[in-house]
């Protein structure tokens, strides 16, 4: 005959005897004991985290008043070119807002052959996606390097 093998258990067993009556009042004190102290590692390690996103706050901080800075060294060196590259960035708006008006005319027109022809998407996003990210991309670029002068 086979040996039967018990499986292990999840929970630890029960002990269901009477006890003494001292016993069962340091029992709950014990699970307050343990609550106050896990709570109190909870704080501890909740007041860290805010430390640390205390830090991570003033170095992104510092690092943008940094580029600012640098921007605004930059605006004052080339007045000249700051001005016509704001001049520019708004022409290029401009186009931008040309450029997205034809994009979203082409994509009313064939609304139904996008969702249903994966060649049709595939064509729409070749002829829009890198000519529209890239006019981003440099409009971006012109609006921060002719943006408003700021007050050092």
């Amino acid at each position: 005959m086979p040996e039967r093998v018990t499986p292990p258990t999840i929970f630890p067993p029960v002990e269901v005897a009477a006890t003494t009556h001292t016993h069962a009042h340091h029992a709950p004190e014990r699970h307050e004991t343990e609550m106050v102290r896990l709570m109190r590692e909870l704080v501890t390690a909740q007041d860290r985290q805010n430390e640390l996103l205390e830090e991570m706050v003033n170095q992104m901080a510092a690092n943008q008043r940094q580029r600012n800075q640098e921007l605004q060294q930059w605006k004052n060196a080339n007045p000249e070119l700051a001005g016509k590259c704001r001049t520019a960035a708004e022409a290029l708006s401009q186009v931008q807002t040309a450029f997205l008006h034809t994009m979203t005319e082409e994509v009313i027109e064939n609304a139904e052959a996008l969702t249903d022809g994966e060649f049709m998407l595939s064509e729409f996003v070749d002829r829009f996606g890198p000519r529209l990210a890239h006019l981003n991309g440099v409009l971006q670029v012109l609006a921060q390097l002719g943006g408003q002068p700021s007050n050092p």
